[in-house]
């Protein structure tokens, strides 16, 4: 049968920063930190992710592998925005006339804005399934795969400036922790050169650099494991986290393992009672005296064997109560995996709302734009219809006076005027009736159509 991988690309979202995602961040069940992707938004988010990817908190840095940047990702982040934006920052300044608008520190900036100061992509090749067996010397040749990763994201997206990569493999799946800076050029206000998150980041490039990273990283998979393994079927958007402690039943299940774990306790304080009844029983045992009338017999006593009987029937109970959590412990495992499929499903349907709003926004953007086009249209309209009074009033003007020439003052200069410019055009068939013809009334054609529909209109009524 061919063998598949789960392949995860997490971007940091600001819709995962409650405290209780924070704390389902530490004792997850799961066995996983990383499911607690956060957006970073200010130098205090900074470096809550130092601490959380460098371990900075516990003892087992062996069990951490920094393999791009350094031992402080804030200071790695801060070197990004030197390298990125001083130039912008000092061209910037220059053109400002007033102190007060020009910029003593970008970072300082951004991090005051409302905005991502960087960004943390968590990828992850492989479940829980695939490495529970696995040992520590095939787990570390993820570090190979994974520096590939890095340089096929370096690659794939040449605007995200990466400032530090660390992987994680004290955990159930080992999973790289990526930290870096989104950068925006040419832009229009402002800074010339700045952060933008919403700009590299959109649904559609997203889907192309997540397609483009999995072929790439089930690839570099191969190629240093000497495998032939595929991709499981892409899931999508497993981009937001889920909190299993919200699970209708686990709850339940973690208050009956706290029962049952004291019961274990209990079967534990029994089994040191058992073993030294059982020292005791050897002692009856080793006793025991022949019959005089058979050597082969024992002779034991009725207080010793109500001791014994006694032993068996503590051994009965003990052996049932540690059934009975192992059993539990069993449930507790296939719960545990069954709680981390629907886990994936959740954040695949959180992942997919969070689209649909992006795109109700987008919408509604481009809504608004349409209607300042519209009012626009509107204004240009009015103004248009004003100019068009105006020249009709002109033209009545010049047809009044035609016609008042030609046929009052008997004029043959309007005349042959009038004529000549029916003969080029200018004058209309209508304009010439008007300009040479005593009977006819000086109007504008709009209002020879409404005179005729008035007229029609009288007719009718008899």
């Amino acid at each position: 049968m061919e063998q598949e991988l789960a392949y995860s690309f997490h971007l940091g979202s600001d819709k995962n920063k409650s405290k209780l995602a924070k704390k389902v961040a530490k004792e997850n069940v799961s066995g996983t930190t990383s499911l607690s992707n956060n957006a970073i938004q200010n130098a205090k988010d900074l470096s809550d992710v130092n601490k959380h990817n460098l371990r900075n908190y516990d003892n087992q840095t062996e069990l951490i592998r920094t393999i791009y940047g350094t031992d402080d990702i804030v200071n790695d982040v801060k070197q990004v925005y030197l390298d990125e934006f001083e130039q912008a920052r000092i061209e910037y300044n220059n053109k400002q006339t007033r102190n007060d608008r020009k910029i003593d520190n970008y970072f300082t900036k951004v991090c005051e804005s409302q905005n991502d100061i960087a960004c943390e992509i968590i990828i992850e090749l492989g479940d829980m399934d695939f490495w529970n067996d696995k040992d520590e010397r095939y787990r570390f040749k993820m570090v190979d795969v994974y520096n590939e990763q890095v340089k096929d994201l370096n690659k794939i997206i040449p605007d995200f400036k990466i400032a530090n990569a660390t992987i994680h493999f004290d955990e159930t799946s080992p999973h790289m922790h990526i930290v870096g800076v989104p950068v925006s050029y040419d832009c229009k206000r402002g800074v010339k050169k700045q952060v933008v998150k919403s700009k590299l980041f959109t649904r559609a490039t997203l889907t192309q650099i997540q397609d483009k990273m999995r072929n790439a990283c089930i690839k570099s998979f191969n190629k240093f494991y000497d495998m032939d393994f595929k991709l499981k079927e892409k899931q999508k958007g497993r981009n937001q986290d889920i909190n299993v402690n919200e699970m209708g039943n686990y709850r339940e299940i973690k208050k009956q393992l706290a029962k049952k774990e004291q019961k274990l306790e209990q079967a534990n304080t029994q089994t040191k009672t058992l073993d030294n009844t059982s020292n005791d029983v050897n002692k009856i045992l080793d006793n025991l005296k022949p019959t005089l009338m058979n050597k082969n017999n024992m002779v034991i006593s009725n207080e010793d064997v109500q001791k014994i009987k006694n032993y068996t029937e503590d051994v009965k109970d003990i052996t049932q109560t540690v059934r009975s959590v192992n059993d539990l412990n069993m449930a507790i495992k296939d719960f545990e995996h069954s709680a981390f499929e629907i886990e994936k499903e959740n954040r695949s349907l959180k992942y997919q709302l969070e689209q649909k709003d992006d795109e109700i926004s987008n919408l509604k953007n481009k809504l608004s734009i349409k209607d300042k086009v519209i009012d626009k249209l509107q204004t240009e309209k009015e103004k248009l219809k004003q100019e068009l009074q105006k020249f009709k009033g002109f033209w009545h003007n010049i047809m009044s006076h035609f016609h008042k020439r030609i046929r009052f003052d008997k004029d043959n200069n309007y005349k042959i005027v009038s004529d000549d410019l029916y003969k080029n055009g200018i004058f209309d068939n209508n304009d010439n009736k008007i300009a040479n013809n005593i009977a006819r009334r000086v109007t504008i054609p709009d209002e020879n159509k409404q005179s005729k529909n008035k007229k029609r209109n009288n007719d009718t009524r008899f």
